[in-house]
């Protein structure tokens, strides 16, 4: 069963989270679709929709990857191999996230 993909009001919090981290406030923006005619900046709602559109392209397009299995091989193993984690500078931090 494939999972739920999330709603536009979910990406709008995970994406305003992850810009206020950085330090980027989308409420700077002006409101609605158009663009601000003396500076150029875009509307929030369009610049909004353009990142909900990267996101759902990018994971989606991310989730599908997996290594192709070697001639000969059980293709449930290229699946595993594929979902390894990524490696790091100090595993032992993260074995508490694997638990």
């Amino acid at each position: 069963m494939a999972p739920t993909p999330p709603t536009d009001a979910e990406l709008d919090v995970m994406i305003r989270a992850r810009l206020a981290s950085l330090g980027i406030d989308l409420d700077q923006l002006p409101p609605g679709t158009v663009s601000d005619p003396a500076t150029g900046s875009p509307g929030r709602d369009s610049v909004l929709a353009s990142l909900r559109s990267f996101v759902r392209g990018s994971v989606s397009t991310l989730a599908a990857y997996q290594l192709p299995a070697p001639a000969g091989s059980d293709p449930a193993h290229a699946a595993a191999h594929s979902q390894q984690p990524a490696p790091m500078l100090y595993p032992s931090i993260s074995a508490e996230w694997r638990k």
